[in-house]
């Protein structure tokens, strides 16, 4: 079967479908519950616990940092050892919620970049998803920076960090993942992902 590419417009009109009663019948917390945990699926399918225990997930500020949250609790759960590098944190009922989860679980909240890759075997890239536009700004730009210099395998969730969500690494100041985890569909700008593993997760549509 041929790939099919969202584009940003489309995705965010899947979304708002999604969580319409006349549409998907979806709340918001179900859609990053569910996205989540296919993120945290998919790792235990190519990153087993034996080899790559050490799990650091880097959270932006939007909902692609709620599924870097959710993934860190359930892969907290299958016997990983996570921690998390969440600078810009919301003050939403849902984003506070998510950190008391993690923090009931003694998952780490770090402070730095350089603090989350220190001892880390695997690197969880949910800082920007398909709503991201515009220039990155401080304290992500450090962030992008130490994971470009960095040999950590690295899986992006649904878009990878810094790239044009429709025209990929476009300006060249992201980096190239080694496994994407696209949700709902592929963005358009997936086409330039050439990293290892590819997996569809938050399976809501047809």
């Amino acid at each position: 079967m041929a790939i099919k590419y969202l584009t940003q417009r489309a995705a965010q009109a899947i979304d708002v479908e999604l969580m319409s009663p006349a549409g998907g019948g979806f709340s918001f917390e179900q859609l990053v519950e569910l996205a989540g945990f296919s993120v945290a699926q998919a790792i235990t399918k190519e990153y087993s616990k034996e080899s790559y225990p050490r799990v650091v997930i880097f959270s932006g500020p939007g909902n692609n940092g709620l599924d870097g949250l959710v993934a860190a609790r359930h892969l907290s759960h299958f016997g990983y050892l996570p921690k998390v590098y969440y600078p810009k944190r919301q003050d939403k009922p849902v984003n506070q919620g998510l950190m008391k989860q993690c923090t009931e679980l003694e998952i780490p909240f770090v402070d730095s970049p350089e603090a989350g890759l220190c001892d880390s075997d695997l690197i969880v890239d949910a800082i920007f998803g398909f709503s991201f536009s515009g220039e990155v700004r401080q304290p992500f730009v450090s962030a992008i920076q130490a994971l470009k210099g960095t040999n950590i395998p690295i899986v992006s969730v649904d878009i990878p960090s810094a790239w044009d969500v429709e025209k990929g690494n476009v300006r060249g100041e992201g980096f190239q993942p080694s496994m994407l985890v696209s949700l709902t569909a592929p963005k358009e700008g997936a086409r330039d992902f050439t990293g290892k593993h590819h997996y569809l997760g938050g399976r809501f549509i047809s």
